[in-house]
């Protein structure tokens, strides 16, 4: 079964990722699946997550077939 991650804006750039699914071995945590798919890069202070499209933090518990989603934080004016 797997996790499917989604990256966007800066992130994208960070990670070199768009889109990718991963295995869900060793996966617990948003934390987890940043970890898998981050290189050793740390996340940045103030990145937002979501899980299934709805705000998660990293320790938010994922399950096969989730959505993770990786944004950088938004400001708005």
């Amino acid at each position: 079964m797997a996790i499917k991650v989604k990256c966007f804006a800066s992130m994208r750039e960070y990670l070199d990722l768009s889109e990718r699914e991963i295995g869900i071995d060793g996966i617990k945590t948003v934390a987890d699946v940043w970890r898998s798919v981050a290189g050793g890069k740390p996340m940045p202070e103030n990145t937002l997550c979501a899980v299934n499209q709805s705000q998660a933090n990293e320790e938010f518990t994922v399950n096969s077939g989730d959505e993770v989603a990786f944004f950088p934080p938004v400001t708005g004016g």
